[in-house]
């Protein structure tokens, strides 16, 4: 299978409130930068957007090494917390119903579809491709706000 490197990032200036979302995939050294956003909407929403929209531009099943500074999205995958929630009926540990389902249920379904190897990485911490997508993401961000 051929080895993709993924990061994203996603921004939102209120929460909810306008959003923004990067990735970058890189394959052989060739990169490609996808970005996006909506009016209304959170950052974990737009965090979540970014790895669902650059695994969906994978024309065939890959291995990924996907890297995000968002716990939600990092720890939720690699920890199998996601997977819980969809096997409970969306029910966290903690009783609550888990939010953003229709995120969760596309990016789990690619999931299957991709060998996802998740890395957290610090945001704002002088890693060029986190902060080019950071960039991007804010870009994005604030283009939607004044829509």
């Amino acid at each position: 299978m051929k080895e993709v490197l993924i990061y994203t990032d996603g921004a939102c200036s209120g929460n909810p409130g306008p959003g923004g979302w990067a990735a970058i995939l890189m394959y052989m050294g060739r990169e490609k930068l996808l970005s996006g956003g909506e009016k209304e909407t959170t950052n974990n929403r737009m965090e979540l957007t970014a790895a669902i929209e650059a695994l969906k531009a994978l024309k065939e099943p890959c291995t990924v090494q996907l890297y995000s500074d968002s716990k939600y999205v990092i720890d939720a995958l690699s920890k199998g917390w996601a997977r819980s929630w969809q096997k409970k009926g969306w029910i966290k540990s903690d009783k609550k119903p888990a939010l953003n389902i229709d995120l969760w249920e596309e990016l789990l379904s690619l999931c299957d579809r991709h060998e996802v190897n998740c890395h957290w990485v610090k945001g704002h911490a002088d890693n060029e491709y986190n902060s080019r997508c950071d960039t991007v993401a804010v870009q994005m961000r604030d283009s939607y706000a004044l829509k």
